[in-house]
C-alpha cells in the first residue's frame, strides 16, 4: 500500500467515524435534561461522556483533514479546509465541510473561554452544534462515494433517523414542560393570594382587638 493509498484510506475512514461521533455527540445533547441528567446516570457521568465524545471526534475530524490534505490524489489546499469554497476540487461538497468545521472550532473556542463570555452569547454559539451536524453529513454525503449507495448509505440514513427521534422527543418534552410551569405558576399565584387574604385578616382582627 503506497502512501497516497494510506491517506486516501484514512482519510475516508476517519471521516465516517467522526461523522458517528457528532451524531452521538448531538443525540446525548438533546437527551439531556435541562438539569443535565438522563435516567438513570448521574450528572457528572452525563458530563464527562458528553466531554470525551466530542473531544474524540474533534480528534478525527482533525485527522480527517489532515489526511485529505496530505493525500496526493486531488490537490487539496490546507487552506481551503476553513475557507468555504476555496477548493477547486469538489468545491460544494468540501465547501460544506469546511463551514462545519468552522462551525466546530467556534464551538471549542468559546468553551475554552466560556467564563470570559456572556451566557447568553456563549449558548447561542453553542447551539451551532445543531447546524454544523447537517452540513457535516451532507459534506460526507456528497464527498464520497461510499455513502451514497450500500451499507454505508444506510448508515447515513439511521445517523439521520436517530438524530429526528432524539429532535421530536426533545420538542415533545419542552412541550410538556410549559402546561407544568403553568401550572406551578398558577399554584404559587393563588398561594400568594392566600398568604395575602390570611395577612389582611390577621391585620384586621388585631385591630378589632385594639378596639
Amino acid at each position: 500500500m503506497t502512501g497516497t493509498t494510506a491517506f486516501w484510506y484514512a482519510s475516508r475512514a476517519t471521516g465516517i467515524v467522526a461523522l458517528l461521533l457528532l451524531t452521538a455527540v448531538l443525540v446525548l445533547g438533546l437527551l439531556i435534561t435541562r438539569r443535565g441528567k438522563l435516567p438513570g446516570l448521574p450528572r457528572f457521568a452525563v458530563t464527562g461522556l458528553h466531554r470525551n465524545l466530542s473531544l474524540l471526534a474533534v480528534a478525527f475530524v482533525a485527522v480527517h483533514v489532515l489526511t485529505a490534505v496530505l493525500d496526493t490524489y486531488v490537490h487539496i489546499p490546507l487552506l481551503s479546509a476553513v475557507v468555504p469554497f476555496a477548493s477547486g476540487y469538489e468545491r460544494l461538497w468540501l465547501g460544506l465541510g469546511a463551514i462545519s468545521l468552522d462551525l466546530m472550532l467556534a464551538m471549542i473556542i468559546t468553551s475554552l473561554v466560556r467564563g470570559h463570555l456572556n451566557r447568553v452569547l456563549w449558548r447561542a454559539i453553542h447551539l451551532l452544534a445543531y447546524v454544523s451536524w447537517p452540513v457535516a453529513l451532507a459534506h460526507s454525503i456528497g464527498s464520497s462515494k461510499d455513502l451514497q449507495h450500500g451499507p454505508m448509505l444506510d448508515m447515513a440514513i439511521g445517523c439521520m433517523v436517530i438524530v429526528s427521534l432524539a429532535v421530536i422527543w426533545r420538542l415533545a418534552s419542552a412541550a410538556r414542560q410549559v402546561p407544568r410551569a403553568g401550572r406551578v405558576a398558577d399554584v404559587m399565584a393563588r398561594h400568594d393570594t392566600a398568604t395575602r387574604y390570611t395577612a389582611t385578616r390577621y391585620g384586621r382582627t388585631r385591630e378589632e382587638a385594639r378596639r
